[in-house]
């Protein structure tokens, strides 16, 4: 972590209520957080914050981290990266974040500044929506969980998974993550 003598503003968290640093997309991410619950039917215990996963790339860990994940019905279904610039510059990052946070693909993969959104299918990487309104309501997110066979990465191709995700997460230094408690 980067130690940071310089105070931070801090906002209120939307899911857990708690103040936060108010540093890179962190209003973005509370944007998007209201969104999913107010606007697509998401309860705030569905969507998890600052979902942390560990990877091991040539013998060394490496923590990464999503912004949002959606879980319903116990699985996750929707990876969400949260930023403050150009969108597409962030859709490898959430592709390969989705392909590796868990022992399956998570369904879906999503870029969004709050204003805008792309909505990716993370095991193709194809583009299933843009703008906001692509992204499911929670409604049709069972109907997605069923058809879904929740495949897991071919080996050869989460080592490569990896480096994509470290060499992108490695470019987010303005992050809440990277400041000392």
């Amino acid at each position: 972590m980067v130690q940071s003598d310089k105070p931070h503003d801090t906002l209120t968290d939307y899911l857990s209520g708690r103040p936060v640093p108010d540093i890179g997309a962190e209003a973005n991410r509370q944007a998007v957080a209201r969104f999913l619950v107010e606007e697509k039917g998401y309860a705030k215990e569905e969507i998890l914050s600052d979902f942390h996963f560990t990877l091991n790339i040539a013998q060394e860990r490496y923590a990464g981290f999503i912004d949002l994940v959606a879980v319903c019905d116990g699985r996750m279904a929707m990876a969400v990266k949260c930023c403050a610039g150009s969108l597409g510059s962030r859709e490898r990052e959430i592709l390969a974040a989705a392909r590796l946070a868990t022992d399956y693909q998570i369904p879906l993969a999503v870029v969004s500044d709050g204003r805008d959104a792309t909505v990716l299918e993370t095991p193709t990487g194809k583009l299933a929506g843009r703008g906001l309104n692509a992204i499911l309501h929670r409604r049709r997110i069972p109907d997605l969980l069923a058809s879904y066979d929740f495949p897991p990465l071919a080996p050869e191709r989460r080592e490569r998974e990896k480096l994509i995700f470290r060499s992108y997460d490695s470019m987010n230094v303005n992050v809440r993550r990277r400041l000392d408690p």
